[in-house]
């Protein structure tokens, strides 16, 4: 078990071929062997990825059939198969994994690694949304783009921006959402018009509580992890509700890894019916390009460099060996575009290939899908700084301040669906007073960019799994080392009395040696009888 924790399923796979024979034949079959060995084991990474690419190649070909707006639907059919699937598994496996990983930590260990959680959740974030900043700065994808409308994309039919909200009612519902598992709170506005007495007349925007279709991940999030401390609190009468889970949880994850043969399916159509959609993909890259590039560019050095630079600084080992097992979530991610619907495959993979904790993944990972949104923060802070050069608004210092704060919190309740980090900007451009009537532009190409979003933000999550586990296995080893030590010091410490002890003076004149000192302190540990026996001697 130890040496699974410290590789991932490649590096186990590798290690675990058959050796080479020593004639030519047998080296030939061994490698035959290893190589069948290999294909079968990471058969489902492969098709994965072929899937993405065989999408690929669908669409291509299939653009040039002018494909009426049904012909499309009947082709996704398939791919919103899949996610229909994947959205069926996630309300029992969220639920269910961390109420048997909030169940079985102790008080102290959930506190400690929740805070470590939050901590690497909030300080990643907040990198992200610095680093994307700087990109927006430096690129500066909104020159030049001034005179461009959403009706120049082909793309008038993508339906209106999001209504904006307040940031108060926004903040609000967020936290109207934590406390309710049903469904999503959202606020409405309805508009009052008084008129007073001098003829003037003003109008008011009521806010008006509304929910909305939806999975409230974040409610669900934080019943589950208080029923499972609940659970843990109520010692042996919680026990069997907490099996039932474990179980539950268990055959979840079984019909994960069923569900796990038809994502590459799924992947194929999916990938192909949005490349068909699109109408000129060409007019599209070129007018958004440069905002497109500074997206993508800050996924990349973040997912390639800040994430692995940050697990190899609390773990010292390669991030890109703990990378290696995770593709087929990556391919998944970029696929569906939901952090919420890779969440089943990260988890299988993430124990399987990597070796991390149960406890570990089933505890941060569905947290991590939820509140932890690095590469939601990227793009959003791109996209606030790229509508307000848009618009020839200079950017002051607090303004910039209140982009990385607000990206930074908003990013905690992005829905974890498609298109989900769109709706967040929102609260950022009426944070800095920026117009929102270009966020059609931001829709546009969101179906581009929010796949290496996705992607990002996935990783983030994996990797802070695997500092978790990496942090717990420490903490449990010293503990172990520490234990160890005492009972080794407890030997000499008896023996150092022998000479000492006040119920026998001057043993060493009575020529009591080591041996009887000893096993008079060996007495003594135990129990009293042996000093009546002792006095006797004397």
């Amino acid at each position: 078990m130890e040496k699974s924790n410290e590789t991932n399923g490649y590096l186990d796979s590798a290690q675990a071929g058959p050796a080479a024979g020593p004639g030519a034949p047998g080296t030939a079959a061994g490698r035959a062997r290893r190589c069948a060995g290999f294909l079968r084991r990471q058969a489902l990474v492969l098709l994965t990825v072929s899937g993405v690419l065989a999408g690929a190649g669908l669409g291509a070909a299939l653009r040039g059939l002018s494909l009426s707006r049904t012909q499309v639907t009947y082709l996704a059919f398939p791919g919103e198969m899949l996610l229909r699937m994947l959205r069926m598994i996630i309300l029992p496996l969220v639920v269910c994994s961390l109420v048997s990983g909030a169940a079985s930590l102790d008080a102290s260990s959930l506190g400690r690694l929740g805070g470590i959680a939050v901590a690497y959740f909030g300080l990643t974030t907040l990198s992200a949304s610095a680093l994307a900043v700087a990109l927006a700065f430096i690129i500066k994808p909104g020159s030049g783009a001034q005179t461009l409308q959403s009706s120049d994309l082909g793309l008038e039919d993508s339906g209106p921006p999001p209504v904006p909200k307040e940031t108060v009612d926004s903040f609000l519902d967020l936290a109207r959402s934590v406390f309710t598992c049903a469904l999503t709170y959202a606020t409405d506005y309805k508009v009052v018009t008084h008129n007073s007495s001098s003829g003037n007349v003003t109008h008011e925007k009521i806010p008006i509580g509304t929910e909305i279709e939806g999975m409230n991940i974040l409610g669900l999030v934080l019943f589950a992890l208080v029923l499972g401390v609940a659970l843990k609190k109520l010692g042996s009468e919680g026990e069997d509700l907490i099996r039932f889970f474990n179980s539950l949880n268990e055959a979840t994850m079984v019909l994960v890894s069923w569900i796990m043969w038809y994502v590459p399916v799924g992947i194929m159509f999916l990938v192909g019916s949005k490349i068909v959609e699109m109408k000129d993909i060409i007019v599209l890259v070129t007018s958004l390009g440069k905002y497109i590039f500074a997206s993508i560019l800050g996924h990349v050095i973040h997912g390639g460099i800040v994430l692995p630079l940050i697990y190899f600084v609390f773990t010292r080992k390669n991030p890109f060996r703990f990378l290696l097992g995770l593709l087929a979530p990556f391919a998944t991610a970029f696929a569906t575009c939901s952090s919420s619907a890779t969440l089943p495959s990260m988890m299988k993979c993430i124990e399987e290939n990597n070796g991390v904790d149960k406890r570990i993944s089933r505890f941060i990972l569905p947290i991590g899908a939820t509140v932890n949104m690095d590469g939601a923060a990227i793009f959003q802070c791109v996209a606030a700084v790229f509508i307000a050069q848009l618009n020839n608004v200079e950017l002051n210092a607090g303004q910039i301040f209140t982009i990385l704060v607000t990206a930074t919190a908003s990013s905690v309740g992005a829905a974890g669906v498609p298109a989900g980090g769109v709706l967040t900007i929102a609260i950022i451009l009426e944070a800095i007073g920026l117009p929102t009537h270009d966020l059609s532009l931001i829709l546009a190409v969101d179906w581009i960019v929010d796949r290496t979003t996705t992607v990002v933000n996935v990783e983030g999550d994996a990797l802070g799994a695997g500092i978790l586990h990496h942090l717990n296995q420490k903490a449990t080893k010293k503990g172990e080392q520490e234990l160890t030590e005492v009972k080794v010091e407890a030997i000499p410490n008896c023996k150092s009395e022998e000479e000492t002890s006040p119920l026998l003076p001057g043993s060493r004149n009575h020529g009591l040696t080591g041996s009887c000192g000893y096993a008079w302190e060996k007495c003594r540990c135990i129990s009293l009888s042996p000093v009546s026996s002792a006095s006797d001697v004397f």
